[in-house]
């Protein structure tokens, strides 16, 4: 049985990694593709979603149009790492129209595939959770039906990446993440932050992975060229708990749904996210003492099989 799989996203570069992944993996059916603001500007987003596609030669799969803004919070962007495009600011005059798009939006769309496929759908979401927001709250039950969420997002030891204490994601939309860790009682993973900078691809391997004599391949260099370029520079290592190479955020929640054996640690506990403070709006917050009374917990992925990984994203350039 193929893990068949929806996948909310916001295009940027470790986007465009995560969907490669996905399709080169054969135990794997992507029934749809909902886009969200977050990287960068929903528009580049849904052209982004389409050129990937184009590379791997899949422009059958159905790509929805979801929200262009947080429910309450500020619009942000992060132009600065992934390109003001979100795709490293190299673009390309045979990039499909979004005539293609579908008609159906990003939530009812959602519904819609989930509700023809009870228990079986594993919905991954690497952008802000804006659109998961909306359709819990347009279909309360949709959850239930999921077979499970895997999140990029969020952090587990108050290292922000966007503001002091919080992760872009989270941050992008914090009354979303606050919807869809109160109301998603599916079984929930967690990639945080700091995990993913931990388990960072090293630069030997990936200067090796870009080497591939293939379209995907030049397509991944020329895109990545400037995030990768940022990812080495001095400031930018002293901002993460590694340094130690490249990190692909949104992927590691991508390969844990397509590869249960993966994550070879993680966590259980109850989260939600702080609305309000003045320095921490937006951090996921980690109820250890159980003082939440919450019974849904989030399992909080900790380390993985990183030659698994590196095997993911070998095979995605093919």
């Amino acid at each position: 049985m193929k893990k068949k799989l929806i996948i909310d996203l916001d295009t940027g570069v470790d986007d465009a990694q995560a969907i490669m992944v996905a399709l080169a993996a054969p135990n794997v059916e992507v029934l749809g593709i909902t886009c969200c603001f977050g990287n960068t500007p929903l528009e580049n987003v849904l052209k982004n979603t389409l050129r990937v596609l184009k590379v791997c030669n899949r422009l059958d799969i159905p790509v929805y149009c979801g929200c262009s803004e947080p429910l309450l919070a500020r619009k942000r962007h992060a132009g600065d790492y992934h390109g003001k495009d979100g795709l490293g600011d190299v673009p390309d005059p045979d990039a499909p129209g979004l005539e293609l798009l579908q008609k159906k939006k990003a939530a009812p769309a959602m519904i819609k595939i989930v509700n023809q496929n009870p228990g079986e759908v594993r919905l991954v979401a690497t952008a802000p959770l804006t659109n998961l927001a909306v359709a819990v709250q347009l279909d309360p039950s949709f959850p239930k039906k999921l077979n499970a969420l895997y999140i990029m997002g969020g952090n587990t030891e108050s290292r922000g990446n966007t503001t002091a204490c919080g992760e872009f994601n989270f941050v992008a939309d914090p009354e979303a993440a606050y919807i869809v860790l109160d109301r998603y009682t599916c079984p929930t993973y967690i990639a945080p932050w700091e995990f993913s900078c931990r388990n960072s691809l090293p630069w030997s391997f990936c200067d090796h992975w870009l080497s591939q004599n293939t379209e995907k391949a030049a397509f991944m260099k020329k895109i990545a060229s400037l995030s990768m370029k940022k990812a080495r520079s001095a400031d930018y290592q002293k901002e993460i708990t590694a340094g130690q190479g490249f990190n692909s955020c949104d992927t590691y929640a991508m390969a844990a749904a397509i590869d249960d054996a993966l994550i070879t640690e993680s966590e259980e506990v109850a989260v939600t996210v702080e609305l309000e403070g003045t320095n921490t709006r937006g951090m996921m917050v980690l109820d250890y003492i159980e003082q939440l009374k919450k019974k849904h917990k989030a399992f909080i992925m900790k380390n993985i099989d990183l030659e698994r990984f590196k095997q993911m994203f070998m095979n995605s350039l093919k």
